[in-house]
């Protein structure tokens, strides 16, 4: 692994956790996870503006296959890398009990993108991977952000988690499987796992907000 790329990756881990206590500053009234969800929503933005910038040819965005990884391409890794390697140490703070799925999650993903920073291979699989991932994000966290800001089962919130469902199916059920043929089986798999979690939320939102509407007018 270059030298720049493991100050970046340091400099990334102080600079996710700074963030954070700026951002406790500002909302000092708000929950430990609203302010970390607030730079979690950064740096999904950041990885897929970062990401597609990395795209040589929008034709083929994972060309060149099996290829040396580029300088932006390495430095987009690192600064995931960097910011979960901050995630995981603030969800083990956060959480009294270790969240296992949570856990895994981040350990697989430090481990798959060190790996790749290591032997600066594949950054075109790799990076398209980041973008699949982190294009659904944004919403992932907003629906758990209005929750606390007293938005909880609104119109506002549900748009917003059917914005959610609906990306992370294009992005992980359907984009993702064009990917698999290149290195991305695992994410394909965890893809998979989340999908079932997600499809579960959605038919417990749907079939509540029916029975909702069915004891208001039984009223």
């Amino acid at each position: 692994m270059e030298d720049y790329i493991v100050k970046l990756v340091v400099l990334g881990v102080i600079s996710w956790a700074s963030t954070f206590m700026v951002i406790r500053r500002m909302f000092p009234k708000r929950s430990f996870g609203f302010c970390n969800r607030l730079v979690s929503t950064i740096h999904a933005t950041l990885a897929v503006t970062l990401s597609s910038l990395t795209v040589e040819d929008w034709r083929c965005p994972v060309c060149p296959l099996a290829s040396k990884s580029s300088p932006k391409q390495m430095q987009t890794l690192a600064v995931t890398l960097a910011y979960l390697i901050y995630d995981l140490i603030c969800c083990l703070l956060e959480d009294k009990r270790v969240n296992l799925d949570n856990s895994i999650h981040h350990l697989v993903s430090i481990v798959g993108i060190g790996a790749g920073l290591f032997y600066e291979m594949c950054g075109s699989e790799m990076v398209a991977s980041l973008w699949i991932t982190e294009i659904s994000s944004p919403f992932l966290h907003l629906r758990e952000l209005l929750k606390e800001l007293g938005y909880r089962d609104t119109d506002l919130n549900l748009t917003v988690d059917m914005l959610f469902a609906i990306i992370f199916t294009i992005a992980r059920m359907i984009c993702g499987p064009c990917l698999v043929y290149a290195m991305a089986l695992g994410l394909q798999l965890v893809s998979a796992f989340w999908f079932f979690k997600i499809a579960r939320m959605v038919k417990y939102k749907m079939t509540k907000r029916t029975k909702s509407k069915a004891v208001a007018s039984s009223l």
